[in-house]
């Protein structure tokens, strides 16, 4: 009995044991899908923050089409908090106090975020009567490019080069709304003066020399140039070798990039001179922010890695840029047919064909040539004549004024006029309102009917009076 009552013990202490490890399994295999579910949450919440900060980022004129590579780069530049910060800041730009409202934290705290935001190039600062305020730059040019306007070491560059690539060079959707989505383009070329002859320059406008923008601005950065540093890293190195540090930027862009971070260095205007002259001895083509007034950078372009040059041959006869008012004329009877001006034209705007006597002579394609210069400067026995269009191509006065317009062409005039749903400062509104009026009748017709103001109808109506 005794040995009865031992066996049923042990039974019993087996079974027990069973089931307390039958409820430490379950109670594992609980926490392991807990612990999954906490993930997939974490996962999610950290890819709210980035698409957040996606549609912050499409509220402007130029935005960056959703797609997997963009959450990728946006994790490459800003971290989470980063992220949740910059997509509540506002489209225009604001003081710390507005900063600190939105993110509800004190101006000491808020100022210092809007420091290290600065310091990553990912917000631009700017002094107006005394007052700072930032902005965050668009896309392009913007934080995009900042990001390897210098060699840094806080980020994976080669791996980014590489995103950037995958973004811009294969996906394409973002070079395509870039350059095409709108008649207005963000960039204009530059003629080179240096080829002109006396009579034509008598007649360049100001605004059309790069060595005017140069002379008038009040800072200068320079820093490398973005597009060769990325195709560098994504293993598809410049073609003409051509140089890095020749990327200028102005004004307000230059001394923040140039205080914050050193993403540029100020330099003077013999210095921004001498960096033009290298370029044209290297056949890089200037192309700069489409404005007469005050333009924020010139990029000195090489026709292999500028993603501008490259829509140029890629989406022939489609324009990314505007052009030059001048357009090459060739001299046949000069032309010798060496095919120089064909092997460096940025756009591939220039071909060989066979002549009447049998020898081949250079023709320009006008629809697609940029009316660089580039060609000239490199025929030997001045074949090349650059001429002014016979009709010219006009330029947005202003940042201001090339925004309203892009606006307008895109349907997104109310993002400018409103911002996240609030209504603009005075000065804001001013300046758009102002921008509007000096537009063509049938913009002015598309502005108000894409704002629905009456406000503005009575504003057209009493400014055509």
């Amino acid at each position: 009995n005794e040995q009865n009552s031992g066996n049923e013990q042990n039974r019993g202490n087996e079974q027990n044991r069973g089931n307390e490890q039958n409820s430490s399994n379950g109670q594992n295999s609980s926490n392991k899908q807990n612990r999954k579910k906490e993930t997939r949450m974490g996962h999610l919440t950290t890819r709210d923050a980035y698409r957040n900060l996606s549609d912050r980022i499409n509220w402007f004129t130029q935005g960056a089409p959703t797609s997997e590579t963009l959450y990728k780069i946006l994790e490459v530049l800003y971290t989470e908090k980063e992220a949740k910060w910059v997509a509540l800041l506002p489209v225009r730009p604001f003081t710390v106090k507005k900063a600190a409202k939105i993110w509800q934290t004190s101006e000491f705290k808020a100022e210092r975020l809007l420091d290290h935001l600065c310091e990553k190039a990912l917000l631009v600062d700017s002094y107006h009567n005394g007052i700072r305020k930032f902005v965050m730059p668009p896309p392009m040019a913007g934080f995009i490019e900042f990001a390897l306007m210098r060699t840094r070491g806080d980020i994976d560059q080669h791996y980014l080069g590489e995103l950037y690539y995958q973004y811009m060079n294969v996906e394409e959707d973002f070079i395509k709304d870039l350059f095409f989505a709108t008649e207005t383009k963000l960039g204009r070329v530059y003629v080179q003066e240096p080829v002109l002859t006396n009579d034509k320059t008598n007649h360049i406008l100001d605004y059309e020399r790069a060595t005017h923008i140069v002379e008038e601005a009040e800072y200068i950065g320079l820093g490398l140039c973005y597009c060769r540093h990325k195709m560098f890293h994504a293993g598809h190195p410049c073609e003409i070798n051509a140089p890095w540090d020749v990327c200028l930027t102005f004004d307000n862009v230059a001394r923040s990039l140039a205080q914050h971070g050193d993403y540029a260095r100020l330099i003077s205007k013999a210095e921004a001179l001498d960096a033009l002259e290298r370029s044209y001895a290297s056949n890089l083509v200037q192309i700069g922010e489409n404005v007469r007034e005050h333009p924020a950078f010139i990029c000195n372009c090489c026709g292999c890695c500028c993603e501008a040059l490259q829509a140029a041959r890629h989406f022939s006869p489609m324009q990314p840029v505007a052009t030059t008012n001048y357009i090459p004329e060739i001299s046949l009877g000069n032309c010798v047919g060496c095919g120089k001006c064909a092997k460096v034209c940025p756009v591939l705007a220039i071909s060989m064909e066979e002549g009447e006597n049998g020898k081949k002579k250079a023709v320009v394609n006008r629809e697609i040539c940029l009316g660089c210069g580039v060609c000239a400067r490199n025929c030997a026995v001045k074949a090349i004549e650059l001429k002014r269009r016979p009709e010219q191509i006009i330029t947005p006065v202003n940042s201001t004024h090339r925004f309203v317009l892009q606006a307008i062409e895109k349907g997104t005039l109310q993002n400018l006029i409103f911002d996240n749903q609030a209504f603009a400062n005075h000065r804001a509104m001013a300046a758009v309102f102002a921008s509007i009026l000096e537009l063509p009748p049938v913009k002015q017709a598309l502005a108000s009917k894409q704002l629905k103001s009456v406000y503005l109808d009575r504003l057209l109506s009493h400014h055509k009076k």
